[in-house]
């Protein structure tokens, strides 16, 4: 595929190029009027309109004549297998609940896992299979996704077997991460070691048996998975090769920063909630920030200190948290658009943030996350736009054109 008269060429990194941090994450390389010629899947070369080579110029071609090519976002934490909407929590919110209130109402975490219990492995796929492919429409060509709302034994399984039938039937990489330990179950309230347990005697065993799952995660705060049990639990996970991913420092600074930093986890998610200790403790890590605006948008709770964790210079990636309870939403231009608003990143910072360093939260930036010759050619084609700024600028409107994935138009 041919693709000719790009107004820019967007995210154009080096190959060697795995993550950007601090400082780093304001270069956005762009190329302007150029040309891309994509390969068995994958990315061939690119150059500028006024060298176009006479060699390719029998090619078929698409002319991109005033849009933007872009790398596709890669979100790196998601929940988007679930039973069922939440949204008679909607008014609960508006009333002023706090999140700890609806959870302690019956709502929350707990609320979802109920209905997932009792839906099939069908129903929950073919719900999930809905939502991805809409995400892959704005743009999102890569995505990690957690179990966690089944809460036993039987529920965590199929909900990770979902995630198995999506990696097969979606043309993108999946991950999957085991979060178990997203809530206690109501009888497991007063005997927390007891369901801990279970995750590490009888879940961790039948997930590495069948292959389920790339990551571990633990919800660390208070009223959930406290410090100690977090790293119970990440310990376990390790000896089945699971890498840790945390919930870390969404309501509280908890501890859970100090606990992913000493288990190595790839990235820590949220911090919401930081502090200079936050901060100091990663700066000597290599674990990722990963930043979820839209669940402070939702939620009303403060948005994570962006400008901060990147003066520190550290790296810093954008998800959207997409789930039933706290970000019923899974638009990566949404996600974006609040990095610059909310969180006051610069559009560069934000894209690169949404690309790169999420497909580096993912461990496969060697393949997906940027304009680079050999990599996936994973991209989307913008509408006519005036500049890079004008997506992030134009919140709420759909700015994706044309959907290209493994050098193919997708038409779902």
């Amino acid at each position: 595929m041919l693709i000719i008269n790009i107004k820019g060429l967007v995210g154009l990194h080096p190959k060697d190029k795995l993550v950007l941090r601090g400082c780093e994450l304001g270069k956005l390389p762009v190329l302007v009027n150029a040309w891309l010629l994509l390969e068995n899947g994958l990315i061939k070369d690119f150059g500028k309109m006024n060298s176009f080579p006479s060699s390719i110029a029998h090619l078929p071609s698409y002319n991109a004549d005033g849009r933007y090519v872009f790398p596709s976002w890669c979100d790196s934490h998601t929940h988007i297998v679930f039973a069922a909407s939440r949204e008679e929590e909607f008014a609960m919110k508006i009333q002023g609940k706090t999140y700890e209130e609806i959870a302690a109402a019956g709502g929350g975490i707990l609320n979802s896992a109920g209905k997932l219990q009792n839906a099939s492995e069908d129903e929950l796929f073919e719900s999930a299979a809905v939502r991805l492919k809409q995400m892959i429409f704005q743009g999102t060509a890569a995505v990690e996704i957690k179990s966690g709302y089944g809460l036993t034994t039987e529920s965590e399984i199929k909900m990770l077997r979902v995630i198995r039938r999506l990696k097969d039937h979606f043309p993108i990489p999946i991950k999957a991460t085991f979060l178990a330990a997203h809530a206690f179950p109501a009888e497991f309230k007063n005997d927390h070691q007891g369901y801990i347990n279970l995750i590490i005697n009888e879940m961790l065993p039948l997930i590495a048996k069948e292959n389920l799952a790339d990551y571990i995660d633990v919800f660390c705060e208070k009223g959930f998975f406290s410090v100690e049990e977090t790293d119970q639990i990440l310990k376990a996970g390790a000896k089945y090769g699971l890498k840790p991913k945390i919930h870390a420092n969404q309501l509280s600074v908890s501890g859970a920063i100090e606990v992913a930093v000493k288990n190595k986890a790839i990235s820590v998610d949220h911090l919401e909630e930081s502090n200079e200790e936050t901060i100091n403790t990663l700066r000597n890590a290599d674990t990722i920030v990963t930043l979820l605006p839209s669940c402070s948008f939702y939620l009303g709770i403060p948005f994570a200190d962006a400008k901060s964790f990147i003066k520190a210079d550290l790296p810093v990636a954008l998800a959207t948290d997409y789930n039933p309870g706290s970000t019923p939403s899974g638009n990566m231009n949404f996600v974006v658009s609040l990095g610059c608003i909310k969180m006051k990143m610069f559009p560069e910072q934000a894209i690169n943030a949404a690309t790169l360093n999420g497909a580096a939260a993912m461990e496969i930036s060697k393949d997906y996350g940027s304009i680079t010759i050999g990599k996936k050619a994973n991209l989307f084609i913008t509408k006519p736009m005036p500049s890079i700024a004008y997506l992030p600028y134009s919140f709420g409107e759909n700015q994706v054109d044309t959907v290209i994935l493994n050098g193919e138009i997708y038409h779902g």
